[in-house]
């Protein structure tokens, strides 16, 4: 992990084969498998004592951020579908290899309840929270305004932007000076691709929130920072784009490949540990050299 590499040949670079999953994917049916960290993420204690929330953990940048906290010292609570049980286990033993507290939360943050539930399972577990990481969402591709649906809006916004609300308002009695929330935009906040509309309005907002509710909360010593990825290899794409796109997929980078989950790993770190003490209500670009202005 710190040894110096070429960051265009690190990792498998487009073609990629044709492959499509049902939503919400499973990563052990993508090819070439996605790196999370399993192997590669080497901690040092940078989360030591700390008590996290990761939603959707089961996979994708969540199952590396997961993984990643734990390692740094973190007990970690995941949240995830039902139906993404058994990745989610998955992710529990390696958490439990770190040596660290796995807690297991299946269930759709698109119901308020849950996320009330979510944060107060972990606060009766681990005995508070320490670290919020907001990171599940949804990306359906629509092509033409034609096609608009209002159930699917709703879906995308319920899923990649209510949680926000509703998770930060269940832990806000519970975070003390230090606490740390750390939110998951996208490029396609900037720079929004025509089929994507419907997410990229989703991943502007997450990126305006974060901005928001640093100011809001700074007075209490809480900061709220963000992360924007760019074409990150995950079970979204290949449940959520059609094959042409993910044959070329990261292609457009001026590294000339998609990024790994575990390539986020280290910013969502940094965000959440005491060395980003001065940075709040900043979103942090991870697009392989992609301009987000």
């Amino acid at each position: 992990m710190y040894t110096p590499q070429d960051p265009t040949t690190q990792y498998p670079r487009p073609p990629f084969p044709p492959q499509q999953q049902e939503a919400p994917g499973d990563v052990r049916e993508m090819d070439p498998a996605p790196d999370h960290g399993e192997t590669s993420y080497i901690g040092n204690g940078r989360l030591a004592g700390r008590r996290a929330l990761v939603t959707g953990a089961d996979s994708g940048i969540g199952r590396a951020v997961a993984i990643a906290y734990a390692r740094e010292g973190a007990d970690v609570a995941l949240s995830y579908l039902p139906e993404e049980q058994a990745q989610a286990e998955d992710v529990a033993a390696l958490i439990g290899e770190a040596g660290q507290t796995a807690l297991l939360l299946p269930g759709d943050l698109q119901d308020e309840a849950q996320n009330e539930r979510v944060i107060a399972e972990t606060v009766s577990a681990f005995g508070g929270i320490d670290i919020l990481a907001i990171i599940a969402g949804v990306m359906p591709t629509v092509d033409s305004i034609d096609d608009f649906e209002t159930e699917q809006l709703d879906r995308v916004l319920k899923t990649n932007i209510y949680p926000l609300f509703w998770l930060t308002k269940a832990a806000s009695p519970h975070l003390k000076p230090g606490a740390s929330i750390v939110t998951c935009s996208s490029i396609q906040g900037y720079v929004p691709s025509p089929s994507l509309a419907e997410y990229a309005v989703s991943k502007a907002g997450i990126a305006n929130w974060t901005r928001a509710m640093a100011q809001q909360l700074a007075e209490r010593g809480i900061r709220v920072n963000g992360v924007a990825p760019g074409p990150i290899w995950t079970p979204l794409q290949p449940s959520s784009v059609p094959n042409e796109k993910i044959e070329s997929f990261g292609e457009d980078t001026p590294l000339g490949r998609a990024g790994q989950p575990v390539e986020l790993a280290p910013p969502f770190v940094f965000l959440a540990s005491q060395e980003s003490s001065y940075v709040s209500g900043e979103t942090v670009a991870v697009t392989g050299g992609t301009p987000t202005h």
